[in-house]
């Protein structure tokens, strides 16, 4: 193998990743490497040799790591990129910042980011993602980013360089945001804590939000605008269509299909990322089978399988 670089964070060998990502699966990565800083980012990736690929993983939530694990460089954000500050209407957060935090954070000041408050994950991910709930998503309030090359430049992205689309954007391959900027709407924090209290009650008594899952775990099927904004006079929901099929509550070896909402994918406990994604696969093929429908799966999977 081609020599890797060595950094000034921390970079380790054929790590493994299942106690990183919520659905506690998955095998190691080749390497695993923490950067101390901006700066430590740029140099690794710039003295990366460039058949070595890269993976910017963030909190794990909305992924599937295969049991083979990943032959790449997984890059994972510290706490030297969670920074949050508000300068009046607009908001800048370092990537590893959890979405519920940049939403609090901004309440407080009296900036309307509560879209994000019930979205699990960081907001590296949710700008990948285009990340959104409650009708709004990120290409509505978003401004820029800043982002590292696989080259190790840094760069400055504005909406058209990302061309969001529904949970989706093209960030090209192997760059790693850093931060991103966002512009909010001015609102009372009062009034800004109350919903967001409101949404998390709503989202808690209708999601397993205590079961072990990786959020929804496939787009909802039709009805969404070419700016990629939920289409409200459109009801299909995946949800919906899964129930149809008669697949809520379908299990195979440790996953779950939710009882409780049908298009949340639960590790009850042991559950290999085999069992996880041969079950989504089974629900496509029965959703397909009944509706005709071709249901997309949300949640990334990446890595290769066991070997048998």
């Amino acid at each position: 193998m081609s020599m890797i670089p060595t950094p000034r964070g921390t970079l380790t060998a054929d790590r493994p990743l299942d106690d990183l990502t919520w659905l506690r699966v998955g095998g190691p990565a080749d390497w695993y490497f923490r950067p101390a800083d901006e700066a430590d980012l740029a140099a690794f990736l710039a003295a990366l040799p460039s058949e070595i690929a890269v993976f910017p993983m963030g909190v794990g939530s909305n992924l599937i790591v295969r049991d083979g694990g990943i032959r790449a460089v997984v890059i994972q954000m510290g706490r030297g990129f969670n920074q949050i500050t508000v300068d009046g209407t607009r908001v800048t957060a370092g990537v590893a910042a959890l979405d519920a935090h940049v939403a609090r954070r901004a309440a407080q000041a009296g900036v309307d980011l509560t879209f994000l408050r019930t979205i699990p994950g960081a907001i590296g991910g949710a700008v990948r993602m285009n990340a959104g709930c409650y009708g709004s998503y990120v290409a509505d309030h978003f401004v820029s980013a800043r982002a590292i090359t696989r080259e190790g430049k840094t760069v400055t992205l504005g909406p058209d360089d990302l061309n969001f689309q529904y949970r989706q954007s093209d960030l090209p391959e192997g760059w790693v945001i850093v931060e991103a900027t966002f512009e909010g709407i001015p609102g009372d924090p009062e009034a800004l804590d109350a919903r967001m209290t409101a949404q998390l009650a709503k989202r808690d008594e209708t999601q397993p939000t205590k079961d072990r899952t990786a959020g929804s775990t496939f787009r909802n099927p039709a009805g969404f605008s070419s700016t990629g904004k939920d289409d409200d006079t459109h009801e299909l929901k995946a949800w919906k269509v899964i129930d149809d099929a008669g697949m809520r509550g379908a299990t195979r070896g440790g996953a779950q299909m939710s009882p409780k909402h049908s298009n949340f994918l639960v590790n009850t406990g042991g559950a290999t990322a085999a069992d996880l994604e041969g079950l989504g696969e089974e629900v496509r093929k029965r959703v397909s089978s009944h509706s005709g429908i071709e249901l997309q799966w949300e949640i990334m999977r990446v890595g290769e399988p066991a070997a048998d």
